[in-house]
Protein backbone atom coordinates (compact mmCIF):
# COMPACT_ATOMS: atom_id res chain seq x y z
CA UNK A 1 0.00 0.00 0.00
CA UNK A 2 1.05 3.05 -0.93
CA UNK A 3 2.28 5.88 1.92
CA UNK A 4 0.80 9.40 0.82
CA UNK A 5 1.99 10.69 4.66
CA UNK A 6 6.06 9.52 4.06
CA UNK A 7 6.06 11.28 0.84
CA UNK A 8 4.06 14.07 1.67
CA UNK A 9 6.27 14.62 4.86
CA UNK A 10 9.72 14.25 2.47
CA UNK A 11 8.25 16.99 0.25
CA UNK A 12 7.77 19.32 3.24
CA UNK A 13 11.71 18.43 4.33
CA UNK A 14 13.03 19.38 0.89
CA UNK A 15 10.93 22.52 1.24
CA UNK A 16 12.08 23.98 4.93
CA UNK A 17 15.10 23.27 4.09
CA UNK A 18 14.85 25.50 0.64
CA UNK A 19 13.20 28.39 2.84
CA UNK A 20 9.76 27.60 2.19
CA UNK A 21 6.51 27.29 3.24
CA UNK A 22 4.51 25.67 0.91
CA UNK A 23 4.24 24.31 -2.43
CA UNK A 24 1.46 23.75 -5.63
CA UNK A 25 1.08 20.71 -7.18
CA UNK A 26 -0.74 20.79 -10.42
CA UNK A 27 -1.43 17.88 -12.34
CA UNK A 28 0.44 18.89 -15.55
CA UNK A 29 3.46 18.90 -17.17
CA UNK A 30 5.81 21.09 -18.89
CA UNK A 31 3.76 21.62 -22.23
CA UNK A 32 0.56 22.60 -19.60
CA UNK A 33 -1.87 19.82 -21.22
CA UNK A 34 -4.85 17.75 -19.94
CA UNK A 35 -2.58 14.50 -20.70
CA UNK A 36 0.54 13.88 -19.09
CA UNK A 37 3.12 11.30 -19.65
CA UNK A 38 3.97 8.92 -16.65
CA UNK A 39 7.20 11.18 -15.77
CA UNK A 40 4.86 14.13 -14.80
CA UNK A 41 2.45 12.33 -13.07
CA UNK A 42 3.74 14.32 -10.08
CA UNK A 43 0.04 14.93 -8.41
CA UNK A 44 -1.12 11.58 -8.71
CA UNK A 45 2.40 10.35 -7.07
CA UNK A 46 2.05 12.62 -3.78
CA UNK A 47 -1.76 12.35 -3.09
CA UNK A 48 -2.94 9.60 -4.85
CA UNK A 49 -5.58 11.21 -6.94
CA UNK A 50 -5.52 10.00 -10.24
CA UNK A 51 -7.81 12.45 -12.56
CA UNK A 52 -6.77 14.62 -15.35
CA UNK A 53 -7.69 18.19 -13.66
CA UNK A 54 -6.29 19.23 -10.21
CA UNK A 55 -4.20 21.06 -8.18
CA UNK A 56 -2.61 20.49 -4.42
CA UNK A 57 -1.14 22.93 -2.11
CA UNK A 58 0.98 21.62 0.45
CA UNK A 59 2.10 23.99 3.35
CA UNK A 60 3.80 22.90 6.51
CA UNK A 61 1.05 21.82 8.76
CA UNK A 62 -1.95 21.44 6.29
CA UNK A 63 -2.64 20.38 2.42
CA UNK A 64 -5.42 20.07 0.17
CA UNK A 65 -6.64 18.92 -3.01
CA UNK A 66 -8.42 20.88 -5.46
CA UNK A 67 -10.85 19.17 -8.37
CA UNK A 68 -14.04 19.81 -10.49
CA UNK A 69 -16.95 18.71 -9.72
CA UNK A 70 -16.60 15.23 -12.48
CA UNK A 71 -14.07 13.89 -9.71
CA UNK A 72 -15.97 14.83 -6.66
CA UNK A 73 -16.32 11.01 -5.98
CA UNK A 74 -13.27 10.01 -7.07
CA UNK A 75 -11.06 12.66 -5.51
CA UNK A 76 -12.87 11.07 -1.68
CA UNK A 77 -11.90 7.58 -2.72
CA UNK A 78 -8.73 8.50 -3.72
CA UNK A 79 -7.07 10.38 -1.34
CA UNK A 80 -6.46 10.36 2.47
CA UNK A 81 -8.94 12.77 3.88
CA UNK A 82 -6.65 12.94 7.39
CA UNK A 83 -3.79 14.21 4.86
CA UNK A 84 -5.15 16.69 2.44
CA UNK A 85 -8.41 18.65 2.35
CA UNK A 86 -10.45 17.76 -0.70
CA UNK A 87 -12.33 21.43 -2.57
CA UNK A 88 -13.79 22.06 -5.00
CA UNK A 89 -11.85 24.21 -7.37
CA UNK A 90 -14.57 26.24 -8.38
CA UNK A 91 -16.73 26.76 -5.52
CA UNK A 92 -13.50 26.50 -3.06
CA UNK A 93 -11.06 28.00 -4.97
CA UNK A 94 -7.72 27.58 -4.68
CA UNK A 95 -6.55 31.30 -4.57
CA UNK A 96 -9.41 31.91 -1.64
CA UNK A 97 -8.27 29.11 0.30
CA UNK A 98 -4.39 30.57 -0.13
CA UNK A 99 -5.38 33.77 1.08
CA UNK A 100 -6.72 32.44 4.20
CA UNK A 101 -4.08 29.83 4.73
CA UNK A 102 -1.07 31.09 3.40
CA UNK A 103 -0.95 34.93 3.08
CA UNK A 104 2.14 36.03 4.59
CA UNK A 105 4.03 32.51 3.78
CA UNK A 106 6.46 31.74 0.74
CA UNK A 107 4.73 29.81 -1.81
CA UNK A 108 7.00 27.65 -4.07
CA UNK A 109 6.21 26.87 -7.81
CA UNK A 110 7.49 25.25 -10.70
CA UNK A 111 7.98 28.21 -13.23
CA UNK A 112 7.39 25.25 -16.06
CA UNK A 113 4.28 23.73 -14.57
CA UNK A 114 2.32 27.18 -14.19
CA UNK A 115 1.07 29.66 -16.86
CA UNK A 116 1.80 33.26 -16.18
CA UNK A 117 -2.47 33.38 -16.26
CA UNK A 118 -2.95 30.64 -13.47
CA UNK A 119 -0.54 32.69 -11.24
CA UNK A 120 -2.20 35.83 -11.58
CA UNK A 121 -5.41 34.07 -10.61
CA UNK A 122 -4.02 33.17 -7.68
CA UNK A 123 -2.80 36.75 -6.74
CA UNK A 124 -1.86 38.22 -3.53
CA UNK A 125 0.24 35.92 -2.35
CA UNK A 126 3.88 36.09 -2.05
CA UNK A 127 5.39 33.00 -5.11
CA UNK A 128 8.63 31.89 -5.07
CA UNK A 129 10.07 29.86 -8.52
CA UNK A 130 11.65 26.56 -7.64
CA UNK A 131 13.67 24.71 -10.10
CA UNK A 132 14.41 21.79 -10.45
CA UNK A 133 10.94 20.19 -8.73
CA UNK A 134 11.18 19.32 -5.08
CA UNK A 135 8.72 16.42 -5.94
CA UNK A 136 11.55 15.34 -7.93
CA UNK A 137 13.86 14.88 -5.87
CA UNK A 138 11.86 12.75 -3.75
CA UNK A 139 10.30 10.18 -6.45
CA UNK A 140 12.96 8.24 -5.99
CA UNK A 141 11.43 5.61 -8.84
CA UNK A 142 10.42 8.45 -11.03
CA UNK A 143 9.56 7.17 -14.34
CA UNK A 144 11.99 8.07 -17.67
CA UNK A 145 10.81 10.90 -19.98
CA UNK A 146 9.05 9.49 -23.42
CA UNK A 147 11.49 8.60 -25.93
CA UNK A 148 8.85 7.59 -28.85
CA UNK A 149 9.46 8.29 -32.54
CA UNK A 150 7.81 11.06 -34.60
CA UNK A 151 6.24 10.47 -37.51
CA UNK A 152 4.98 12.37 -40.24
CA UNK A 153 1.32 12.99 -40.53
CA UNK A 154 1.03 13.20 -44.72
CA UNK A 155 -0.85 16.27 -46.59
CA UNK A 156 -3.50 13.48 -47.55
CA UNK A 157 -4.63 12.89 -44.13
CA UNK A 158 -3.62 16.66 -42.31
CA UNK A 159 -5.23 18.38 -45.60
CA UNK A 160 -2.75 21.46 -45.63
CA UNK A 161 1.20 20.97 -45.87
CA UNK A 162 3.25 22.20 -43.28
CA UNK A 163 4.81 25.15 -45.27
CA UNK A 164 0.97 26.87 -46.21
CA UNK A 165 0.49 26.81 -42.44
CA UNK A 166 4.21 28.42 -41.37
CA UNK A 167 3.20 31.23 -43.40
CA UNK A 168 -0.09 31.82 -42.50
CA UNK A 169 0.77 31.98 -38.88
CA UNK A 170 4.32 34.50 -39.49
CA UNK A 171 2.22 36.49 -41.45
CA UNK A 172 0.06 37.05 -38.05
CA UNK A 173 3.41 37.62 -36.60
CA UNK A 174 4.52 39.98 -39.04
CA UNK A 175 1.13 42.03 -38.83
CA UNK A 176 1.54 42.51 -35.48
CA UNK A 177 5.09 44.15 -35.80
CA UNK A 178 6.23 40.44 -34.12
CA UNK A 179 9.66 38.46 -34.24
CA UNK A 180 8.83 35.21 -32.75
CA UNK A 181 6.31 33.31 -31.17
CA UNK A 182 6.60 30.33 -28.38
CA UNK A 183 5.03 27.64 -28.88
CA UNK A 184 4.80 25.74 -25.53
CA UNK A 185 1.53 23.91 -26.41
CA UNK A 186 2.43 20.00 -28.05
CA UNK A 187 -0.78 19.81 -29.86
CA UNK A 188 0.36 23.51 -31.51
CA UNK A 189 3.58 22.14 -32.60
CA UNK A 190 1.92 18.68 -33.90
CA UNK A 191 -0.38 20.59 -35.92
CA UNK A 192 1.73 22.87 -37.60
CA UNK A 193 4.73 20.90 -38.38
CA UNK A 194 2.67 17.91 -39.34
CA UNK A 195 4.13 15.65 -37.06
CA UNK A 196 2.45 12.92 -34.77
CA UNK A 197 4.43 10.89 -32.08
CA UNK A 198 3.82 8.19 -29.11
CA UNK A 199 4.51 10.36 -25.85
CA UNK A 200 1.49 10.04 -24.68
CA UNK A 201 -1.10 7.02 -24.14
CA UNK A 202 -3.84 8.15 -25.67
CA UNK A 203 -3.07 11.33 -27.84
CA UNK A 204 -0.73 10.78 -30.61
CA UNK A 205 1.29 13.67 -30.42
CA UNK A 206 5.42 14.30 -29.42
CA UNK A 207 5.82 16.34 -26.14
CA UNK A 208 7.87 18.81 -28.71
CA UNK A 209 8.49 23.09 -27.91
CA UNK A 210 8.97 25.17 -31.20
CA UNK A 211 9.82 28.99 -31.31
CA UNK A 212 7.95 29.96 -34.72
CA UNK A 213 9.88 33.00 -36.51
CA UNK A 214 8.02 35.55 -38.53
CA UNK A 215 10.12 34.34 -41.86
CA UNK A 216 7.95 31.09 -41.17
CA UNK A 217 11.16 29.34 -40.03
CA UNK A 218 10.82 27.20 -37.29
CA UNK A 219 13.16 25.90 -34.15
CA UNK A 220 11.58 22.26 -32.43
CA UNK A 221 12.88 21.69 -29.26
CA UNK A 222 12.76 18.28 -27.69
CA UNK A 223 14.38 16.14 -24.92
CA UNK A 224 15.78 13.54 -27.44
CA UNK A 225 16.16 14.83 -30.93
CA UNK A 226 17.21 11.46 -32.14
CA UNK A 227 13.63 10.56 -31.91
CA UNK A 228 13.50 12.32 -35.07
CA UNK A 229 14.86 9.67 -37.68
CA UNK A 230 15.80 10.81 -41.13
CA UNK A 231 12.25 10.23 -43.09
CA UNK A 232 10.48 12.68 -40.49
CA UNK A 233 14.01 15.13 -41.01
CA UNK A 234 13.55 15.03 -44.44
CA UNK A 235 9.40 15.57 -44.30
CA UNK A 236 9.86 18.84 -41.63
CA UNK A 237 12.38 20.20 -44.63
CA UNK A 238 15.42 22.57 -43.59
CA UNK A 239 13.40 25.41 -42.75
CA UNK A 240 12.63 23.11 -39.28
CA UNK A 241 15.73 22.30 -37.33
CA UNK A 242 15.15 20.09 -34.85
CA UNK A 243 17.16 20.54 -31.09
CA UNK A 244 17.56 19.78 -27.74
CA UNK A 245 15.62 21.06 -24.89
CA UNK A 246 18.51 22.28 -23.82
CA UNK A 247 18.94 24.99 -26.32
CA UNK A 248 15.86 26.64 -25.51
CA UNK A 249 17.57 28.97 -22.96
CA UNK A 250 20.00 30.14 -25.77
CA UNK A 251 17.51 30.29 -28.02
CA UNK A 252 15.35 32.84 -26.46
CA UNK A 253 18.76 34.96 -25.57
CA UNK A 254 19.02 35.74 -29.28
CA UNK A 255 15.61 37.91 -28.78
CA UNK A 256 16.97 40.48 -26.94
CA UNK A 257 15.35 43.60 -28.21
CA UNK A 258 13.06 42.02 -30.26
CA UNK A 259 8.86 41.52 -29.56
CA UNK A 260 8.14 38.02 -28.84
CA UNK A 261 4.22 36.82 -28.29
CA UNK A 262 3.26 34.18 -25.53
CA UNK A 263 0.20 32.62 -25.27
CA UNK A 264 -0.28 33.76 -21.47
CA UNK A 265 -2.79 30.68 -20.61
CA UNK A 266 -0.79 28.22 -22.33
CA UNK A 267 2.80 29.00 -21.90
CA UNK A 268 4.70 27.90 -18.85
CA UNK A 269 6.04 31.46 -16.72
CA UNK A 270 9.35 30.03 -17.32
CA UNK A 271 9.13 31.20 -21.01
CA UNK A 272 8.39 35.14 -20.11
CA UNK A 273 11.24 35.27 -17.12
CA UNK A 274 13.64 34.29 -18.99
CA UNK A 275 12.82 36.00 -22.42
CA UNK A 276 12.85 39.22 -19.58
CA UNK A 277 15.80 38.46 -18.32
CA UNK A 278 17.33 38.34 -21.62
CA UNK A 279 15.80 42.07 -23.00
CA UNK A 280 13.38 40.51 -25.16
CA UNK A 281 10.05 41.83 -25.41
CA UNK A 282 7.18 39.74 -24.18
CA UNK A 283 3.92 40.34 -25.83
CA UNK A 284 0.64 38.57 -24.73
CA UNK A 285 -1.05 37.02 -27.73
CA UNK A 286 -3.01 34.08 -28.43
CA UNK A 287 -1.51 30.91 -29.96
CA UNK A 288 -1.71 31.53 -33.42
CA UNK A 289 -1.99 27.77 -34.39
CA UNK A 290 -5.08 27.40 -31.91
CA UNK A 291 -7.76 28.46 -33.43
CA UNK A 292 -7.00 27.42 -37.43
CA UNK A 293 -6.21 23.80 -35.54
CA UNK A 294 -9.56 23.82 -34.08
CA UNK A 295 -11.21 24.60 -37.56
CA UNK A 296 -11.25 21.59 -39.84
CA UNK A 297 -10.02 22.24 -43.23
CA UNK A 298 -11.86 20.06 -45.95
CA UNK A 299 -9.71 16.88 -45.81
CA UNK A 300 -9.76 16.61 -41.99
CA UNK A 301 -13.89 16.89 -41.66
CA UNK A 302 -14.06 14.22 -44.48
CA UNK A 303 -11.44 12.33 -42.21
CA UNK A 304 -13.60 12.79 -39.16
CA UNK A 305 -16.78 11.64 -40.95
CA UNK A 306 -13.95 8.37 -41.80
CA UNK A 307 -13.53 7.60 -38.73
CA UNK A 308 -17.08 8.23 -37.22
CA UNK A 309 -18.23 5.83 -39.72
CA UNK A 310 -15.59 2.76 -38.65
CA UNK A 311 -16.18 3.22 -35.06
CA UNK A 312 -19.82 3.23 -35.54
CA UNK A 313 -19.13 -0.45 -36.87
CA UNK A 314 -17.37 -1.35 -33.76
CA UNK A 315 -19.97 0.61 -31.07
CA UNK A 316 -22.48 -0.92 -32.89
CA UNK A 317 -21.54 -4.66 -32.58
CA UNK A 318 -20.83 -3.97 -28.58
CA UNK A 319 -24.23 -2.74 -28.05
CA UNK A 320 -25.41 -5.93 -30.08
CA UNK A 321 -23.27 -7.85 -28.00
CA UNK A 322 -23.89 -5.67 -24.63
CA UNK A 323 -27.81 -6.68 -24.97
CA UNK A 324 -27.43 -10.25 -25.23
CA UNK A 325 -24.49 -10.47 -22.46
CA UNK A 326 -25.66 -8.34 -19.77
CA UNK A 327 -28.81 -10.68 -19.68
CA UNK A 328 -26.81 -13.70 -19.12
CA UNK A 329 -24.50 -12.04 -16.26
CA UNK A 330 -21.50 -12.63 -15.60
CA UNK A 331 -19.44 -9.62 -17.27
CA UNK A 332 -18.30 -6.45 -15.44
CA UNK A 333 -17.52 -2.62 -16.00
CA UNK A 334 -13.60 -3.98 -17.37
CA UNK A 335 -14.98 -7.13 -19.33
CA UNK A 336 -17.12 -5.33 -21.32
CA UNK A 337 -14.60 -1.97 -21.68
CA UNK A 338 -12.63 -4.69 -22.89
CA UNK A 339 -15.10 -6.41 -25.12
CA UNK A 340 -15.38 -3.00 -26.70
CA UNK A 341 -11.65 -2.41 -27.23
CA UNK A 342 -11.38 -5.54 -28.52
CA UNK A 343 -14.21 -4.49 -31.24
CA UNK A 344 -11.98 -1.35 -32.33
CA UNK A 345 -9.18 -3.34 -32.91
CA UNK A 346 -10.74 -4.94 -35.91
CA UNK A 347 -12.03 -1.46 -37.36
CA UNK A 348 -8.74 -0.53 -40.35
CA UNK A 349 -6.37 2.29 -39.03
CA UNK A 350 -7.63 1.92 -35.64
CA UNK A 351 -4.42 3.15 -33.62
CA UNK A 352 -5.52 3.22 -30.16
CA UNK A 353 -8.30 4.44 -27.53
CA UNK A 354 -8.65 8.29 -27.83
CA UNK A 355 -8.66 8.40 -23.55
CA UNK A 356 -9.53 5.64 -21.18
CA UNK A 357 -12.87 3.63 -21.54
CA UNK A 358 -15.41 5.17 -18.22
CA UNK A 359 -17.26 1.82 -18.24
CA UNK A 360 -19.30 2.26 -14.87
CA UNK A 361 -21.76 0.25 -13.88
CA UNK A 362 -25.50 1.43 -11.19
CA UNK A 363 -23.58 3.59 -8.36
CA UNK A 364 -20.18 3.50 -10.60
CA UNK A 365 -22.10 5.25 -13.64
CA UNK A 366 -22.17 8.58 -10.89
CA UNK A 367 -18.96 9.08 -11.34
CA UNK A 368 -18.76 11.36 -13.77
CA UNK A 369 -14.60 10.17 -15.13
CA UNK A 370 -14.60 7.07 -13.08
CA UNK A 371 -12.02 4.82 -14.27
CA UNK A 372 -11.92 1.17 -13.46
CA UNK A 373 -9.28 -0.48 -11.85
CA UNK A 374 -9.16 -3.97 -10.80
CA UNK A 375 -10.18 -3.19 -6.89
CA UNK A 376 -12.82 -0.85 -8.24
CA UNK A 377 -13.90 -3.59 -10.77
CA UNK A 378 -17.98 -4.89 -9.88
CA UNK A 379 -20.07 -6.81 -11.66
CA UNK A 380 -22.91 -5.67 -14.39
CA UNK A 381 -26.16 -6.85 -12.35
CA UNK A 382 -29.26 -6.95 -13.84
CA UNK A 383 -32.01 -4.05 -13.84
CA UNK A 384 -29.50 -1.45 -13.70
CA UNK A 385 -28.03 1.58 -15.97
CA UNK A 386 -24.30 0.92 -17.36
CA UNK A 387 -22.64 3.78 -18.77
CA UNK A 388 -19.55 3.49 -21.43
CA UNK A 389 -17.72 6.57 -22.68
CA UNK A 390 -15.33 5.80 -25.11
CA UNK A 391 -13.41 7.24 -28.10
CA UNK A 392 -10.56 5.87 -30.73
CA UNK A 393 -7.53 6.84 -32.76
CA UNK A 394 -7.44 6.85 -36.39
CA UNK A 395 -5.36 8.59 -38.69
CA UNK A 396 -8.23 10.07 -40.36
CA UNK A 397 -9.60 11.74 -36.80
CA UNK A 398 -10.42 11.27 -33.76
CA UNK A 399 -13.69 9.77 -31.66
CA UNK A 400 -15.53 10.38 -28.54
CA UNK A 401 -19.22 8.83 -27.60
CA UNK A 402 -21.27 8.26 -24.86
CA UNK A 403 -24.33 5.36 -24.72
CA UNK A 404 -25.66 4.60 -21.15
CA UNK A 405 -27.67 1.17 -21.75
CA UNK A 406 -30.22 -0.62 -19.44
CA UNK A 407 -28.92 -4.19 -18.81
CA UNK A 408 -32.61 -5.58 -18.07
CA UNK A 409 -34.45 -8.23 -18.43
CA UNK A 410 -36.51 -6.27 -16.49
CA UNK A 411 -38.63 -2.74 -17.79
CA UNK A 412 -36.37 0.14 -16.47
CA UNK A 413 -38.46 2.20 -13.98
CA UNK A 414 -40.44 5.22 -14.60
CA UNK A 415 -38.30 7.88 -12.84
CA UNK A 416 -35.03 6.68 -14.50
CA UNK A 417 -36.81 6.71 -18.05
CA UNK A 418 -38.22 10.16 -17.52
CA UNK A 419 -34.46 11.69 -16.56
CA UNK A 420 -32.65 9.72 -19.54
CA UNK A 421 -35.06 11.14 -21.52
CA UNK A 422 -34.98 14.75 -20.03
CA UNK A 423 -31.07 14.16 -20.74
CA UNK A 424 -32.07 12.54 -24.37
CA UNK A 425 -33.89 16.32 -24.91
CA UNK A 426 -31.42 18.14 -24.40
CA UNK A 427 -28.84 16.07 -26.40
CA UNK A 428 -31.40 16.84 -29.31
CA UNK A 429 -31.89 20.40 -28.28
CA UNK A 430 -28.33 21.31 -28.64
CA UNK A 431 -27.43 18.76 -31.93
CA UNK A 432 -30.56 20.69 -33.93
CA UNK A 433 -30.07 24.10 -32.99
CA UNK A 434 -29.14 26.58 -35.98
CA UNK A 435 -27.59 29.89 -34.39
CA UNK A 436 -26.06 33.27 -35.79
CA UNK A 437 -22.07 33.62 -36.74
CA UNK A 438 -20.52 35.09 -33.31
CA UNK A 439 -22.49 32.76 -31.06
CA UNK A 440 -19.81 31.05 -28.84
CA UNK A 441 -20.37 27.69 -26.63
CA UNK A 442 -21.27 29.43 -23.78
CA UNK A 443 -24.16 31.05 -24.77
CA UNK A 444 -25.36 27.45 -25.61
CA UNK A 445 -24.28 25.42 -22.44
CA UNK A 446 -28.09 26.21 -20.79
CA UNK A 447 -29.62 24.55 -24.15
CA UNK A 448 -28.95 20.89 -23.40
CA UNK A 449 -29.80 21.93 -19.28
CA UNK A 450 -33.38 23.14 -20.07
CA UNK A 451 -34.96 19.90 -19.91
CA UNK A 452 -33.86 19.17 -16.90
CA UNK A 453 -33.63 22.76 -15.02
CA UNK A 454 -37.51 22.05 -15.76
CA UNK A 455 -37.45 18.80 -13.20
CA UNK A 456 -35.00 20.72 -11.02
CA UNK A 457 -32.07 18.80 -12.15
CA UNK A 458 -28.54 19.48 -13.51
CA UNK A 459 -24.82 17.90 -13.68
CA UNK A 460 -21.79 19.66 -12.56
CA UNK A 461 -20.15 19.44 -16.04
CA UNK A 462 -19.77 21.11 -18.98
CA UNK A 463 -22.16 20.00 -22.19
CA UNK A 464 -19.03 19.46 -24.34
CA UNK A 465 -15.77 20.63 -25.45
CA UNK A 466 -13.80 20.54 -28.72
CA UNK A 467 -11.87 17.54 -30.46
CA UNK A 468 -9.03 17.26 -32.35
CA UNK A 469 -8.26 15.73 -35.31
CA UNK A 470 -5.71 12.36 -34.74
CA UNK A 471 -4.83 14.74 -31.98
CA UNK A 472 -6.58 15.22 -28.25
CA UNK A 473 -9.86 14.34 -27.80
CA UNK A 474 -10.34 17.36 -25.57
CA UNK A 475 -9.52 20.82 -27.95
CA UNK A 476 -9.37 24.37 -26.99
CA UNK A 477 -10.89 27.02 -27.52
CA UNK A 478 -14.16 26.12 -27.89
CA UNK A 479 -16.53 24.61 -25.82
CA UNK A 480 -20.40 24.32 -24.59
CA UNK A 481 -19.34 25.47 -21.31
CA UNK A 482 -20.25 28.12 -18.61
CA UNK A 483 -16.67 28.69 -17.83
CA UNK A 484 -15.55 28.42 -21.33
CA UNK A 485 -14.42 31.92 -23.23
CA UNK A 486 -17.05 33.20 -25.54
CA UNK A 487 -14.91 31.86 -28.70
CA UNK A 488 -17.46 31.93 -31.28
CA UNK A 489 -18.04 28.69 -33.20
CA UNK A 490 -16.69 28.40 -36.69
CA UNK A 491 -17.38 26.13 -39.44
CA UNK A 492 -15.33 23.10 -39.21
CA UNK A 493 -15.11 23.08 -35.49
CA UNK A 494 -15.95 19.79 -34.19
CA UNK A 495 -17.48 19.35 -30.35
CA UNK A 496 -18.79 16.79 -28.13
CA UNK A 497 -22.99 17.00 -27.08
CA UNK A 498 -22.66 15.45 -23.74
CA UNK A 499 -25.83 16.39 -21.58
CA UNK A 500 -25.94 13.91 -18.32
CA UNK A 501 -27.45 13.32 -14.76
CA UNK A 502 -25.94 11.43 -12.10
CA UNK A 503 -27.66 10.25 -8.66
CA UNK A 504 -25.31 9.58 -6.70
CA UNK A 505 -24.76 5.89 -4.90
CA UNK A 506 -27.06 4.98 -7.72
CA UNK A 507 -26.96 5.52 -11.67
CA UNK A 508 -25.42 8.17 -13.96
CA UNK A 509 -26.75 8.79 -17.13
CA UNK A 510 -24.70 10.62 -19.81
CA UNK A 511 -25.53 10.76 -23.57
CA UNK A 512 -23.02 11.98 -26.43
CA UNK A 513 -22.24 12.44 -29.98
CA UNK A 514 -19.76 14.63 -31.91
CA UNK A 515 -21.48 17.57 -34.00
CA UNK A 516 -19.20 19.67 -36.51
CA UNK A 517 -20.40 22.58 -37.11
CA UNK A 518 -21.41 23.97 -41.05
CA UNK A 519 -22.55 26.53 -42.61
CA UNK A 520 -26.65 26.59 -42.54
CA UNK A 521 -29.05 26.62 -45.71
CA UNK A 522 -30.48 30.44 -45.29
CA UNK A 523 -34.17 30.87 -44.79
CA UNK A 524 -36.12 33.87 -45.68
CA UNK A 525 -35.61 37.57 -44.66
CA UNK A 526 -32.31 36.02 -42.95
CA UNK A 527 -29.96 39.19 -42.00
CA UNK A 528 -26.96 37.29 -41.48
CA UNK A 529 -25.01 34.28 -41.62
CA UNK A 530 -26.23 31.10 -39.34
CA UNK A 531 -24.72 28.26 -39.02
CA UNK A 532 -25.95 24.49 -37.65
CA UNK A 533 -24.10 20.91 -36.65
CA UNK A 534 -23.57 17.88 -38.83
CA UNK A 535 -24.00 14.80 -36.45
CA UNK A 536 -21.13 12.74 -36.76
CA UNK A 537 -21.63 9.74 -34.31
CA UNK A 538 -23.73 7.23 -35.56
CA UNK A 539 -24.83 5.12 -32.57
CA UNK A 540 -28.73 3.83 -31.06
CA UNK A 541 -30.09 5.19 -28.51
CA UNK A 542 -31.06 2.77 -25.71
CA UNK A 543 -34.66 2.40 -26.43
CA UNK A 544 -35.02 0.69 -22.97
CA UNK A 545 -34.71 4.35 -20.83
CA UNK A 546 -36.57 6.16 -23.57
CA UNK A 547 -40.22 7.50 -22.41
CA UNK A 548 -41.82 8.71 -25.82
CA UNK A 549 -44.66 9.99 -24.39
CA UNK A 550 -42.25 12.62 -22.53
CA UNK A 551 -41.05 13.34 -26.40
CA UNK A 552 -42.43 16.17 -28.80
CA UNK A 553 -43.48 15.56 -31.88
CA UNK A 554 -40.55 16.81 -33.50
CA UNK A 555 -38.10 15.17 -31.05
CA UNK A 556 -39.93 12.06 -31.96
CA UNK A 557 -39.48 12.24 -35.91
CA UNK A 558 -35.46 13.62 -34.83
CA UNK A 559 -35.09 10.38 -33.41
CA UNK A 560 -36.68 7.93 -35.71
CA UNK A 561 -34.68 9.78 -38.80
CA UNK A 562 -31.35 9.62 -36.79
CA UNK A 563 -31.99 5.80 -35.92
CA UNK A 564 -32.87 5.12 -39.38
CA UNK A 565 -29.43 6.88 -40.56
CA UNK A 566 -28.05 4.62 -38.24
CA UNK A 567 -29.24 1.59 -39.60
CA UNK A 568 -28.94 2.68 -43.31
CA UNK A 569 -25.15 3.49 -42.82
CA UNK A 570 -23.98 0.94 -40.40
CA UNK A 571 -26.59 -1.88 -40.41
CA UNK A 572 -24.81 -3.50 -43.26
CA UNK A 573 -21.96 -4.11 -42.07
CA UNK A 574 -23.20 -6.14 -39.34
CA UNK A 575 -23.57 -9.73 -39.02
CA UNK A 576 -27.31 -11.02 -39.09
CA UNK A 577 -27.57 -11.41 -35.38
CA UNK A 578 -26.14 -7.70 -34.20
CA UNK A 579 -28.33 -6.26 -37.57
CA UNK A 580 -31.59 -8.08 -36.02
CA UNK A 581 -30.50 -6.32 -33.21
CA UNK A 582 -30.25 -3.02 -34.51
CA UNK A 583 -32.99 -3.10 -36.31
CA UNK A 584 -35.10 -3.92 -33.53
CA UNK A 585 -33.48 -0.99 -31.90
CA UNK A 586 -34.11 1.44 -34.22
CA UNK A 587 -37.37 0.86 -35.26
CA UNK A 588 -39.78 4.18 -34.96
CA UNK A 589 -40.94 5.19 -31.69
CA UNK A 590 -44.14 4.79 -30.79
CA UNK A 591 -45.56 8.68 -30.55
Amino acid sequence: MTDHADRLSALRAVLAAAGLDGFLVPRSDEHLGEYVPPSGERLAWLTGFTGSAGLAIVLADKAAVFTDGRYTTQVQAETDGALFERRHITDEPPSAWLRENARDLRIGYDPWLHSDAALQRMGGIQFVPLTPNPIDAVWRDRPAPPAAEVRPHPVELSGETSEAKRETAAAELRRAGEEACVLADAHSVAWLLNIRGADLAYTPMALAFALLRADGSVRMFLNAPERVGAETRAFLGNRVAVEPRSAIPEALKGLAGRKVRLDPEATPAWFAASLRDAGAIVVSGEDPCRLPRAMKNATEQQGARIAHARDAVAVARFLAWFATEAQRGGQTEMSAAARLLAFRREAKGFTGESFPAISGAGENGAIVHYRVTEATDRPIAADECYLIDSGAQFPEGTTDITRTLWSGPGPAPAGLRERYTAVLRGHIALGTLRFPEGVAGPHLDAIARRPLWDLGLDYDHGTGHGVGSFLSVHEGPVAFSRAAKPVPIRPGMILSDEPGYYLPGHYGIRIENLLMARPADPSPDQMRPFLEFETLTLAPYARALIEPALLTPAEIRWIDAYQARVLEEVGPQLDAAARGWMEAECAPLEA
